[in-house]
């Protein structure tokens, strides 16, 4: 789970190195979000070659988080950071390369293109 103000690691190679999380679209008044929900976060710090630009608002859809889960089998999945994929108004994803493992709960919520550009599913 994510929460405001929470930092993110970008997962992918779109030029961003920090992502500040800003708000949670899902839900009315909702202040946490869990893995495969999508945010609004504003790059802290880019690549001046990278495809967003520092102080830019994006969405990003949460790949991984501290925060263990439950799932409906009785697992509990939970990672070492929280880390976003930057996408675009379509649900795309910007980068051209995930890195790093990703939820299976990003591709049960309909971000098939991300689950196909990671290496490996959890």
């Amino acid at each position: 789970m994510v929460q405001l103000r929470t930092i993110l690691t970008p997962a992918d190679n779109c030029g961003a190195r920090r992502l500040r999380v800003i708000h949670i679209y899902t839900g009315f008044q909702r202040t946490k979000a869990t893995m495969g929900e999508t945010v609004l976060a504003v790059v802290d710090g880019a690549d001046p070659n990278g495809v967003v630009k520092d102080s830019e608002k994006v969405r990003v859809v949460i790949v991984r988080a501290k925060k263990g889960i439950r799932r409906t089998d009785g697992t509990h999945i939970r990672f070492d950071d929280n880390a976003g994929v930057i996408i675009d108004k379509e649900g795309n994803p910007i980068g051209t390369r995930v890195f790093g493992p990703v939820a299976r709960e990003v591709k049960e919520k309909g971000f098939n293109k991300i689950a196909s550009l990671a290496k490996e599913m959890y």
